[in-house]
């Protein structure tokens, strides 16, 4: 039986796929071998000794203290993807209501009183201040290409937008999904210099903190506009801030109000919407709960932010050892030694690495007795190792 602690409303389209035969879930489960959440922060959390795995039911891990989960061997698991349409769709829609100013004329009309003439009269008058542009034919440039970036690129296109993209680190099946008509960019100030509208998709980490900065912020055509439905610290909000400020952005649509943004008159802040459509959260909550089940039962990773993607097909015989280890050398050979001097014979054994960090599983052929357990847990470089 696995216990599962749950944090946040997760969708029954997840939590239903975690059988009570196997699994105890909830939000008040003690000593969990792994939890499920979406926004709940877990940096002030301590971390039970029993913890096994975490999953994310959503993209970000910013919530999650992963460079703890990970010395101690703890995978961390997100949904890359399963929110991609929804956060594609409301970039769009961002777009859309910044080119034709509808935030303002809907506040204008909203505060209207009278009577039906005076009001039309009142309407006629102010109409002309609100008046936009249309997408068609303008230059999207976007920013991370990834599973939300491509959709969010066809779908600009398809309005008649020309695209312009950029992405180091593109993946060969992203690139086959993107639009034939997206020109690549050399850089960040390549794509922001020839783009009308600018729409932010890449991840929050050390390396992309700020990464919109003042010195690209400078480089945006006149008039521009900035969507940011990645992440708040991706840009640099007091230079976004000071552009809005002189003119030179027409506007800056983002999902991560601040006291900065609220209520700026050429800023349209959500509430954090990005995700949030039912379809999403099925989606979401249903892809992690079945990595964790895949990890629990078969010490599979897939999807792991933090650990690499580790797929052996479930062992008809014997048991399998998974363990998380240091990427460094000899402790694979230090791990074959022990079985070996036990007489336990492996029966398959992969080994994965990811930068500093790797992940070992070994089946053989008879049970593993806990001294034995006990002397690869003493391997210098050995995270974690349990027995399935």
């Amino acid at each position: 039986m696995f216990n599962v602690l749950t944090y946040n409303n997760i969708s029954p389209a997840g939590l239903d796929r975690l059988p009570e035969s196997r699994y105890k879930v909830g939000p008040e489960i003690e000593n969990p071998d792994a939890i499920m959440l979406r926004s709940f922060s877990l940096h002030e959390q301590s971390i039970p000794t029993s913890l096994k795995a975490v999953g994310r039911a959503g993209a970000g891990v910013n919530n999650l203290p992963v460079d703890e989960y990970t010395k101690r061997g703890i995978p961390v698991f997100n949904a890359p993807g399963a929110n991609s349409n929804a956060v594609a769709e409301l970039a769009i829609a961002g777009m859309l209501l910044a080119a034709r100013n509808i935030v303002p004329a809907l506040n204008f009309v909203n505060n209207l009183e009278g009577d039906e003439k005076s009001i039309s009269n009142e309407i006629e008058k102010n109409k002309k201040h609100f008046a936009g542009f249309e997408l068609s034919g303008r230059t999207l440039g976007v920013l991370g290409l990834g599973a939300i970036g491509v959709r969010v690129a066809n779908s600009g296109a398809a309005l008649g937008l020309n695209i312009v993209g950029f992405d180091p680190f593109m993946s060969l099946e992203n690139a086959w999904k993107l639009t034939s008509s997206a020109i690549p960019a050399t850089g960040i100030d390549d794509l922001v210099s020839r783009a009308d509208m600018i729409s932010l998709h890449i991840p929050l980490n050390e390396k992309t903190k700020n990464l919109f900065s003042k010195d690209h912020i400078k480089n945006i055509k006149k008039g521009a506009t900035l969507i940011n439905f990645s992440r708040a610290g991706v840009v640099d909000e007091a230079a976004v801030v000071e552009a809005l400020d002189s003119g030179a952005l027409h506007a800056y649509v983002c999902d991560f109000p601040t006291p900065a943004l609220i209520n700026h008159p050429r800023a349209i802040v959500l509430p954090h919407l990005g995700a949030s459509t039912e379809e999403a959260e099925d989606n979401c909550a249903a892809m992690v709960a079945d990595q964790l089940r895949e990890f629990l039962e078969y010490g599979c990773i897939r999807n792991s932010v933090n650990f690499p993607e580790v797929v052996v097909a479930p062992s008809s015989e014997g048991v399998r050892i998974c363990i998380a280890n240091q990427n460094v050398p000899g402790v694979v050979g230090h791990i074959s030694s022990v079985l070996g001097e036990a007489g336990l014979n492996i029966l398959d054994l992969l080994n994965k690495s990811r930068g500093d960090y790797a992940f070992t599983l070994v089946d053989i052929h008879a049970d593993a007795p806990p001294e034995i357990l006990e002397r690869i847990r003493s391997i210098d470089g050995v995270l974690s190792v349990r027995v399935i």
